[in-house]
């Protein structure tokens, strides 16, 4: 028997399943791993794992029977092993050390573009050309400053956990006006089951899109026609890029902090709001100041909903298929050629492979740890994709179009 947990619970308990016999509930929600091995998943996502052995016992809800149906059995077992032997090889690397230099000039860089802003408007006033460069300077901090918060979320920077959940605070508070609990809680559940149905927010379209092979012939078969997807190619550029972060992440981030009673969330991201007005409201005024944070928000959120969805859309995108994590985090993702301005330009989502399988690596070591991920992913047969951010960008669409043709095809002949 389980024990029954509460909404409460649900909300703060994800499945780390640290062995066969035991389910573990911490920060998700318990059926999204339970009855799995998850050792490669629980290994991934802390940095001092034998800490949080200490802190398992209270959360156990439940023990697997040795005669229980196991999900593991098709599981290739010698792949598993060397996934593992080579997560060691990148610890006796160094490969989890970050660089203190490396995030102090990236922090310092978001920093300049804050005051490089504020400087252009006290110097050339506000007419529509200095108002442009200077939404494009902030749009840029913002971006970048989401990657680095991204850096600080999922512990990859400093090697106490507390350190790296303090400046994640200041970096998506502060900096962004948004909040970190609501952050971990769905950016973790992408990571441990990416682009499976009900079990990443990330491919919950809210019936505006479907995605992947499945969910088009599934509704096309059904007859649902919640909008014409056969469209979804064309009305994405309408919905998806500009209405993002401006709209849906917007209600989400504050209608989270206030049910779910995040208040030093809320204070961090008052903390930002109050001081984006005060710095643009002697500028802009009050009307002026929100018009122009709304266009920022806008033009970041295209940066966003391109570089995130380039290496997940086009990708397998199905129900749970109980696969092991080298080859599920394959499956789900793809990578981007590496250069200066790509690293840059996607805050190093361009290596999103490496990413996946090592989220507590520091972004700046991917690199290092490429070949031997492809070594070992030709090893097994497992595909290793890469292409051109441009390519990348066109599959969005190409795909898209894919499954809506699906939907069609299901909507008319089945």
């Amino acid at each position: 028997m389980l024990k029954t947990i509460s909404k409460r619970e649900l909300w703060l308990s994800v499945s780390y399943p640290t062995h066969r016999g035991g389910i573990y509930c911490k920060e998700g929600q318990c059926w999204r791993c339970a009855g799995t091995e998850q050792c490669d998943a629980f290994q991934a996502f802390h940095i001092n794992p034998s800490l949080v052995q200490k802190f398992l016992k209270p959360l156990l809800i439940g023990e697997l029977a040795p005669g229980e149906p196991s999900q593991d059995r098709d599981k290739n077992s010698q792949l598993v092993e060397d996934f593992r032997t080579l997560r060691k090889t990148a610890e006796d690397m160094n490969l989890f050390r970050a660089s203190p230099l490396f995030f102090s000039l990236y922090l310092a860089h978001i920093i300049a573009m804050e005051a490089l802003a504020w400087l252009m408007v006290s110097y050339f006033g506000t007419g529509w050309i200095t108002t442009l460069i200077l939404a494009c300077i902030l749009t840029t901090s913002q971006a970048q400053a989401g990657w680095l918060q991204h850096d600080f979320g999922h512990l990859s920077v400093f090697k106490k956990s507390s350190w790296n959940h303090i400046v994640h605070k200041f970096v998506i508070g502060h900096l962004k006006g948004a909040s970190a609990n609501w952050w971990n809680h769905r950016h973790f559940q992408h990571h441990a089951k990416p682009n499976i149905f009900q079990k990443d927010p990330d491919v919950n379209m809210l019936h505006i899109f479907v995605l992947g092979e499945s969910q088009p012939i599934e509704y096309g078969k059904k007859k649902l026609k919640y909008l014409p997807y056969n469209h979804q190619h064309e009305y994405f550029f309408l919905i998806f890029p500009p209405l993002l972060i401006p709209v849906y992440f917007q209600i989400q981030i504050i209608s989270t902090m206030i049910k779910r009673r995040f208040w030093a969330d809320l204070a961090w991201a008052i903390s930002y709001y109050m001081r984006y007005f005060i710095t643009y409201i002697p500028f802009y005024g009050i009307l002026g100041s929100l018009s122009l944070l709304t266009f920022v928000r806008f033009l970041e959120s295209h940066w966003f909903v391109w570089v995130t969805q380039m290496n997940h859309i086009p990708m397998e995108i199905d129900c749970e298929k109980h696969k092991d994590w080298l080859s599920s985090q394959l499956a789900a993702t793809c990578n981007i050629e590496q250069s200066f301005f790509n690293d840059w330009f996607t805050g190093h989502l361009n290596f999103q492979i490496e990413h996946h399988l090592f989220p507590t690596m520091p972004r700046h070591n991917f690199w290092k740890i490429k070949p031997l991920v492809k070594s070992l992913c030709a090893k097994y047969g497992v595909q290793y994709e890469e292409k051109p951010l441009g390519k990348a960008f066109v599959d969005i669409v190409g795909s898209l179009k894919k499954s809506g043709d699906l939907w069609l095809d299901a909507y008319l002949h089945k």
